[in-house]
């Protein structure tokens, strides 16, 4: 999921790299980072630049210069350009951006460590880069609805070529095996990270495809940063599903769970389930649920992987968000409850049979016949088949009349096939079992013949007796 953007990370060392360490105030083989001191080893900060002008490489100058060359260069990098006219300081973009490529050969070289001082304002130019106020979505703008984001490529940020350098920067800063958390956690603190979890409302996709990689590398190297991105995490969700239901980046954020998730411990901890049953399966609530929806099915059934036991937890918060009107969205729960029930025990089924199978059977006589069609299909799984077999004695009464109304009035041929085949299935696990359920439905239909002649009857003889009194009203008169 992440190897894309990190494949280019790696490359040879050349021999003008071991020169670039005595930026870093350490040399290739050491292994401290410099502690600020009062001698003059201390990058000062530079007075401030006027102006964009070029300036010298850091192998053109002599190793004394390089640490406030390196300030110089942030400095640089600090400048706001106007790209929505691309025609506009194109000079000083230019020299931005080339500055920008060869701070992040620096930061890949892996020569050495950086000085903190040099971290942090490296960091604080990254915030300047990277932490604005994010445009409002376009169909705002345009006053048209949402579009889907598989078909629309929607909104891309006209600052993408600094941007995406920038990015680059910060993810190699992250990655990198010379970053000391200890350090750098200092400057990649809980206001950074709020910050950076504000940019996944972001419409252009390139931006949440590397705010992904980073974030995801962060919870995994600064471990004590993970119950608040957790913590944070959650709270996004919970505006989104209660508030807005409107946000780019929930895909995103759930492709990063998705990996947390994985490397949950057993027993799971209860702050765990927690999120699933406050978080995770209310976000099946949402209209615009189908652009996540393959990454949130991916997560719950990591849970029920994890804990089998949840599969009851699951099933039932599935039912309870059940879509009554949206056919596609229907389509969606049906396919995420099939692999739900995959990873399902006997005990846990049985616990959520009666409600699961009610369910089962409105979507049987679905007049949508992909819905029908869909639902028959869990008949083609041979673990569920052996679920349903183990529970006959309760599922069979249950949809039997689905099954009977399918065959006798559903507009679709395939699906009087499939249902046959259903059928023909439940026949052969228990022939018994079948002709009790069919003589049930048949007293059943004979019963409801017999109300229905009844109140025919009824309203024949209430019609009659009107128009009897109508007539004797005629002659009185």
């Amino acid at each position: 999921m992440f190897k894309k953007i990190i494949k280019g990370g790696q490359r040879k060392h050349s021999k003008s790299d071991s020169t670039d360490a005595s930026l870093y105030g350490s040399g290739p083989n050491s292994n401290a980072v410099a502690a600020p001191s009062r001698n003059s080893d201390v990058p000062m900060a530079p007075p401030p630049m006027a102006t964009v002008e070029p300036l010298p490489l850091f192998r053109d100058v002599p190793v004394s210069d390089r640490q406030n060359l390196f300030m110089r260069k942030l400095q640089i990098c600090c400048f706001q350009f106007d790209f929505s006219d691309t025609l506009k300081s194109a000079r000083e973009k230019e020299i931005k951006r080339q500055t920008l490529l060869e701070l992040v050969d620096l930061i890949q070289s892996g020569s050495g460590k950086i000085m903190e001082r040099c971290q942090e304002e490296m960091i604080k130019m990254i915030g300047v880069n990277i932490f604005r106020c994010l445009p409002p979505p376009s169909h705002e703008n345009t006053g048209q609805e949402a579009t889907d984001p598989e078909e629309d490529e929607g909104y891309l940020e006209p600052s993408w070529p600094h941007l995406q350098i920038v990015y680059e920067l910060l993810l190699r800063y992250v990655v990198s095996s010379d970053t000391d958390t200890k350090v750098a956690k200092r400057f990649i603190d809980h206001s950074f990270v709020l910050k950076l979890l504000d940019l996944f409302d972001s419409e252009d996709h390139r931006e949440r495809e590397f705010l992904k990689t980073i974030l995801h590398r962060i919870y995994g190297k600064f471990m004590v940063h993970r119950p608040f991105i957790r913590k944070a995490i959650n709270n996004i969700f919970y505006r989104f599903i209660y508030e807005t239901e409107r946000h780019s980046g929930i895909g995103e954020l759930l492709e990063i769970l998705g990996s947390i998730i994985n490397g949950f411990a057993l027993p799971m901890k209860e702050e765990h389930k927690l999120f699933l049953v406050r978080a995770l399966i209310p976000l099946h609530k949402p209209k615009p649920v189908g652009a996540y929806h393959q990454q949130l099915s991916y997560c719950i059934i990591q849970f029920v992987e994890k804990d089998y036991k949840l599969a009851d937890t699951v099933i039932r918060g599935l039912l309870k968000y059940w879509p009554l009107t949206n056919c596609q969205k229907e389509l969606l729960f049906l396919g995420e409850l099939e692999e739900v029930l995959e990873a399902t025990q006997s005990a846990e089924f049985q616990r959520c049979v009666v409600p699961l199978f009610r369910q089962i059977a409105r979507c049987l006589n679905s007049p949508h016949f992909q819905v029908a069609e869909r639902a028959l299909f869990l008949w083609n799984n041979e673990h569920i088949v052996s679920l349903i077999a183990q529970n006959r004695q309760v599922i069979l009464p249950i949809i039997f009349e689905a099954l009977e109304k399918n065959i006798r009035s559903h507009w679709n041929q395939a699906i009087h096939g499939l249902t046959a085949n259903v059928k023909k299935m439940f026949m052969e696990m228990d022939a018994e079992l079948f002709d009790d359920c069919h003589r049930q439905f048949e007293e059943k239909e004979a019963r409801a013949q017999e109300v229905e002649e009844q109140r025919e009857m009824t309203w024949k003889k209430l019609v009659d007796a009107a128009a009897h009194r109508g007539e004797d009203n005629m002659v009185t008169v």
